[in-house]
């Protein structure tokens, strides 16, 4: 699978033309500009026949129940597909009209859509837009008089952060596991750092705050180059299908979520001291998936779920965090995509990705402020499974009828990742888009580890006899025993995958065995206490979980020497 995406925008010749903001200035203002309206144009990626561009309008004059913007290319550049905007060219003109969901444009309100390009030579910014016949000047572009200077300067994303790159190891985990019996062997990993309360920001609890963590990482990065993975993980009604990890927001609370959340992470990370780091969020895991398998009327819809979606918050949640990170020129924008025991089936599958297009067009975004999607964040599900296939049949039987795979179409999370990922490309997400696969504890290794193929007496004894996942259900997702340490974090593995990470660090609970009275807002999750019996989410199978667990996100030692000891690759 080629990747189209690359650095090639760090050229200087692109430096000089790879934004532009156009204003409309009236000459009887006696000096005075008087904007009717604004055109951002940002070239977001770029490669040698090719480039994808974001462009956002703001209206300024009167409110407008339909649009249409008009601008010519200097050079050769063809318009090949956009998303959001009906687009059109004849010879160098362009026309980008509405579409019938954003025809509206409000006066001081905002529309943004994207295009993707061929050219060949150079690219420069169009000179002149004209919206409504209302013409938009260039000014001088970011640092010029209209435009405060950006701190990081021009975008120079390149195609797959982690390519060339350390990865910033976590002074406070690697401490953790380094104390363990052996965990000098895997202390030295980097793993995420977790921002799940505003309270993370600046540190809690003698924990390190995310200007710390990025003032580490700049020790640590020496002349190379380096990435930071954080987690952002803090929207209003958190985990609507999980008590153990709500959060601190009530459903209602998306302003507190936009100006005490999102707005200074933005401002730390837009920091210009920070310019040099590559840091990759995960943004909002297990919230948008949630959206079509736990509402309505299905089976294992929640209440609480349900709330969400009425009020559209996650969705609003994610494109206010996607658009304001992606504002900053290092953030590399990674959107959580659950996993293949989750959204495998084609009831979830298709839905899932035009929920994710949906939020990643909210609230100002645009598909060109993700850079891409990671699944299995903090969760168990196999890499590969190499013993069956979805293709198989035993007995008379499709694989995809045996009790575990229970008619997915993806049996281990790399098929499932390089699937969906052509699929969030065929609605409009940019070709380039890369996958990460979160392997911190899918390993299955140990004396459990099947050597081969189960018995084909029948399509389930294939199945489970095969099976690295030992889970008793696909849908179990606290604490599980068993499991191990998995293919440790590298660049580049696979074909549409940039990275294997261990975003979720492993030691870390998923959540407490029993009701732990705290002040982080972590409720009690019965998925958590390993007696319990189960629910639709898991077909009412026991949990799985492994007992004495602390609350979600404090250590567990108990667990993370069972990582080790159950590692796969093992332990050296």
């Amino acid at each position: 699978m080629s990747r189209t995406r690359t650095a090639l925008l760090a050229a200087m010749a692109l430096v000089a033309g790879a934004t532009g903001t156009a204003f409309a200035v009236d000459p009887g203002a006696a000096g005075v500009a008087a904007v009717p309206c604004t055109v951002d144009y940002k070239i977001q990626n770029q490669w040698s026949t090719g480039f994808t561009a974001a462009v956002t309008i703001t209206n300024n004059s009167a409110a407008k129940s339909s649009w249409s913007l008009k601008w010519s290319y200097a050079g050769n550049q063809k318009v090949t597909s956009g998303w959001n905007a009906k687009l059109s060219q004849s010879g160098a003109a362009v026309t980008a009209a509405n579409e019938t969901y954003n025809a509206q444009l409000a006066t001081g309100g905002s529309v943004s859509f994207g295009l993707q390009g061929s050219y060949s030579g150079s690219n420069a910014v169009p000179a002149t837009f004209t919206l409504d016949g209302v013409t938009c000047n260039v000014d001088g572009g970011p640092g010029g008089p209209t435009d405060p200077p950006d701190p990081g300067g021009p975008s120079n994303r390149v195609d797959n952060p982690y390519s060339g790159a350390k990865v910033y190891v976590n002074p406070e985990w690697s401490a953790n596991a380094a104390a363990e019996p052996g965990g000098s062997r895997i202390a030295n990993q980097p793993t995420g750092v977790w921002l799940d309360r505003t309270a993370a920001i600046n540190g809690v609890g003698g924990k390190m705050g995310l200007r710390a963590h990025l003032d580490e990482a700049l020790r640590q990065k020496g002349s190379g180059e380096l990435v930071v993975q954080l987690v952002i993980y803090n929207l209003p009604g958190r985990d609507c299908s999980a008590l153990a990890s709500n959060g601190e927001l009530k459903p209602d609370e998306i302003g507190r979520y936009k100006t005490e959340y999102i707005d200074p992470i933005k401002a730390i990370l837009a920091d210009a001291k920070y310019a040099s780091l590559r840091i990759v969020t995960t943004v909002e895991i297990d919230s948008l998936p949630n959206l079509v398998t736990n509402t309505g009327s299905r089976p294992t819809a929640v209440p609480q779920c349900d709330v969400m979606k009425a009020n559209g918050n996650y969705v609003k949640g994610v494109g206010y965090a996607l658009n304001k990170l992606g504002d900053v020129p290092n953030v590399y924008n990674y959107v959580d995509a659950g996993h293949h025991g989750w959204i495998g089936w084609d009831d979830n599958f298709g839905a899932s990705a035009t929920i994710m297009k949906e939020a990643a067009t909210a609230e100002g975004a645009t598909v060109n402020d993700v850079h891409g999607f990671i699944t299995n964040t903090a969760n168990y599900s196999a890499l590969k499974e190499n013993n069956f296939t979805i293709n198989d049949n035993v007995a008379g039987k499709s694989v995809r009828e045996s009790k575990w795979v229970d008619w997915n179409r993806y049996t281990d999370e790399l098929s499932f990742a390089q699937a969906f990922r052509n699929q969030l490309v065929s609605i409009g997400f940019p070709s380039g888009t890369g996958m990460l696969i979160d392997t911190s504890r899918n390993g299955w290794g140990g004396t459990a580890r099947p050597s081969g193929p189960g018995a084909q007496t029948s399509v389930d004894t294939y199945v489970d006899g095969g099976r690295y996942d030992r889970r008793i259900h696909l849908g179990n997702w606290c604490n599980q025993s068993g499991a191990g340490l998995g293919e440790r974090p590298q660049a580049a593995p696979a074909a549409g995958i940039d990275a294997y990470v261990w975003m979720k660090p492993p030691g870390e609970s998923d959540g407490s065995s029993k009701a732990i009275p705290n002040d982080e807002g972590k409720g009690f999750d019965r998925m958590c206490d390993p007696t319990y019996t189960g629910n639709p989410r898991n077909n009412n199978n026991m949990s799985g979980a492994l007992p004495d667990a602390p609350v979600s996100g404090h250590w567990f030692s108990a667990q993370f020497r069972q990582l080790m000891q159950n590692a796969y690759p093992p332990l050296s």
